[in-house]
């Protein structure tokens, strides 16, 4: 059985890293589930690639002599993938936006006509993207330009504009304790259950969790979810309350839920992120369109 380009490209990211940490954050995925790979390869070609202990990751004589043969194979791929994208995008005329939750604030309306100010023959695709994924389908290469929530594994990885900041907010069911109040501050939340976004997030999870603000008291978590919808249900089945960008307090508004602001905490960011080897001019137009952020 042949293997498949991700699990060498997995391999190659722990060969490169020698810590299955690091290559976890690279490559945004889970340290079990990278692990759970790297297994799976070696059973399939029956050798062992890496010498392994609790402190340290090695190559075998077999991942030494694979390593070079799985870059230039990653690599042909790679090129591959990018003139063909580059050629079905230059024959339909589409680039494709990726996003985790509607960005509102009129941001998609904006980018749709200035950019036809710029690219009339062209069009944007969107994209959804669930939250396991923080960089909305970038880091996949399965969008062109993303609109995310900073801060990102890897960001160095990527372009990133910020298009808009501000402040947290917390929205919680409509009968609870503080529902009434015209502000929280967030040391009155800090006994709370909160929504989480899965691990694979990363450091957005911790944001949104605001685990910088807490002076080392961990975070209660009542429920993981994946998007929006499981959001809505998890706080209004009690599990939890969620912070949420001021922006996005009309999404959060509906009969049962209550949309707070909370003083305490740094504001929050939402930028336009694209690939740091991405120098195609139709990019640059389309990021272009947002040369400050608002809420400045």
């Amino acid at each position: 059985m042949d293997a498949h380009l991700r699990d060498l490209r997995y391999f190659v990211a722990v060969a490169e890293e020698l810590s299955f940490t690091r290559a976890a954050e690279r490559l945004f995925v889970s340290q079990p589930a990278l692990s759970k790979q790297i297994k799976q390869l070696e059973e399939q070609l029956r050798v062992r690639l890496f010498d392994r202990d609790r402190r340290t990751v090695a190559l075998t004589a077999a991942g030494r002599t694979l390593l070079p043969a799985a870059c230039e194979l990653l690599c042909a791929w790679d090129e591959a993938q990018r003139a063909v994208s580059d050629a079905a995008a230059n024959e339909a005329s589409v680039l494709t936006v990726g996003m985790s939750t509607s960005v509102g604030r009129g941001l998609l309306a904006d980018m749709r006509e200035r950019f036809a100010e710029r690219r009339p023959t062209w069009s944007i695709r969107f994209r959804q993207v669930n939250w396991d994924d923080p960089t909305a389908g970038l880091g996949d290469g399965d969008v062109d330009v993303a609109f995310v929530w900073l801060p990102i594994p890897r960001q160095d990885a990527f372009n990133i504009q910020v298009v808009a900041e501000e402040p947290r907010w917390v929205a919680l069911r409509d009968d609870h304790l503080l529902a009434g109040r015209e502000t929280i501050a967030f040391e009155e939340l800090l006994d709370e259950p909160f929504i989480a976004l899965p691990d694979d997030a990363g450091p957005l999870r911790d944001f949104w969790l605001a685990i910088d603000e807490r002076d080392g008291k961990p975070a209660r978590v009542g429920a993981t979810v994946s998007n929006a919808d499981e959001t809505f249900a998890g706080i209004e089945d009690g599990r939890g309350v969620v912070l949420m960008a001021s922006g996005n307090a009309a999404i959060y508004r509906r009969p049962g839920i209550a949309a707070i602001p909370v003083t305490g905490l740094s504001p929050s960011k939402l930028a336009l992120a694209w690939r740091s080897g991405d120098h195609r001019n139709v990019i640059r137009d389309l990021v272009g369109a947002f040369s400050e952020p608002l809420g400045a």
